[in-house]
C-alpha cells in the first residue's frame, strides 16, 4: 500500500464519541471521532482558530486605534461565529450548530446597517436598524420552524451580497481620492478571491466526499488532513471576512473625512490594518464622540 513518511492510517470510525449521537441536521465530509473520541470532526474544529484569532486582532485593533463601535460589535459577531462553529464542529449537537449558523445572519446585521445608514437622518438611521433586525428575526423564526439549512445559507449569502454591493457602490460614488480607492479595491478584491475559494474547496468536499475520503486513508493522518475542504472554507473564509471588515473601517473613515488621520498598513505585503497616524493617538474623547 502507498505510504508516506511518518504517516498514520486512519481508524474505522466508531458509532459515537463522547458527546453522543449526532443531533444537528447537517454532518460534514470530515469522518467523526477518527482522531480524538472527544472530537467530533477534529480538522474542522480547530481550522476556527483562524476566525477566533483574527477576529481578536480586529478587536484589539478597533479599540487601540479608536475605530467606531460599530467595528468592535462585527469583530465581536466574527469571533463568536468562530467560538459557535468550533462547539458545533466538535460535538455536532443541534444546539451548537444554531450557534454556529445564527450569529452568521446577526453579525452581517451590523455591516449592513453602517452601509445603508450612511448619509440617513438618525430618524431614518434608527428605523433602518429596526427593520434589519426584524428581518433577521423573521428569517431565524423560519429557519428554526422548517430546519432547513439551505434557508440559512441563503439568507445569509443575500445578506452579505447587500452589504458588497452597496459598499462597491459607495467606493464608487463617494471616494475620490484615488491611492484611498486603490487601497480599497486592493482589499475586496483579495477578500471576495479568498472568499471565493474557501466557497470552491467546500464545494468540492460536498460534491466528491467519496473521492477526497478514499484519498485521506491512502495517504493517512496527518497528511489527509490537507485534504479537509471544509476546513479550508473556515481558514479562507475567516481571511476573506477579516478583510471586508478592514475594508468597511476605511471606507467609514474616508466617507466621515478621517482619511488623513489614518494610516492604511499592508503587514507583510498581505495583511492589512488601518492604524491612527502617531499624531493622532491622543485624540480627545470628544473628537471620539463626533465619529460615533
Amino acid at each position: 500500500m502507498f505510504s508516506l513518511p511518518l504517516s498514520h492510517p486512519y481508524p474505522t470510525p466508531p458509532g459515537s464519541g463522547f458527546w453522543g449521537p449526532r443531533t444537528s441536521t447537517i454532518d460534514w465530509c470530515e469522518e467523526n471521532y477518527v482522531v480524538s473520541v472527544y472530537v467530533a470532526e477534529a480538522m474542522n474544529t480547530i481550522t476556527n482558530g483562524m476566525f477566533v484569532a483574527l477576529a481578536g486582532f480586529a478587536i484589539y485593533n478597533a479599540i487601540t486605534q479608536k475605530h467606531e463601535r460599530r467595528f468592535i460589535l462585527t469583530a465581536m459577531g466574527f469571533a463568536l461565529v468562530g467560538v459557535g462553529s468550533w462547539l458545533f464542529h466538535m460535538t455536532l449537537q443541534y444546539e451548537y450548530q444554531l450557534l454556529d449558523e445564527l450569529p452568521m445572519i446577526y453579525a452581517t446585521c451590523v455591516p449592513t446597517w453602517a452601509v445603508f445608514s450612511y448619509a440617513r437622518s438618525k430618524r431614518d438611521t434608527i428605523l433602518l436598524g429596526v427593520y434589519i433586525f426584524l428581518g433577521a428575526a423573521i428569517l431565524t423564526a423560519v429557519y428554526l420552524y422548517f430546519k432547513d439549512p439551505t434557508i440559512h445559507q441563503a439568507g445569509y449569502a443575500a445578506l452579505t451580497g447587500m452589504v458588497l454591493f452597496r459598499s462597491l457602490y459607495l467606493i464608487v460614488t463617494k471616494i475620490e481620492n484615488a491611492h484611498a480607492r486603490a487601497d480599497m479595491w486592493r482589499t475586496v478584491i483579495i477578500g471576495i478571491v479568498t472568499f471565493l475559494s474557501g466557497y470552491g474547496l467546500w464545494m468540492v468536499d460536498i460534491h466528491f466526499c467519496g473521492t477526497l475520503r478514499h484519498a485521506r486513508r491512502t495517504i493517512g493522518m496527518p497528511y489527509g488532513f490537507l485534504l479537509e475542504g471544509h476546513g479550508w472554507w473556515h481558514i479562507l473564509t475567516g481571511l476573506g471576512v477579516y478583510y471586508y471588515l478592514v475594508f468597511l473601517e476605511y471606507l467609514r473613515i474616508c466617507l466621515v473625512g478621517r482619511a488623513s488621520d489614518y494610516n492604511y498598513v499592508w503587514e507583510w505585503g498581505f495583511f492589512p490594518h488601518v492604524d491612527l497616524k502617531k499624531k493622532q493617538k491622543n485624540i480627545t474623547p470628544a473628537d471620539r464622540k463626533k465619529i460615533n
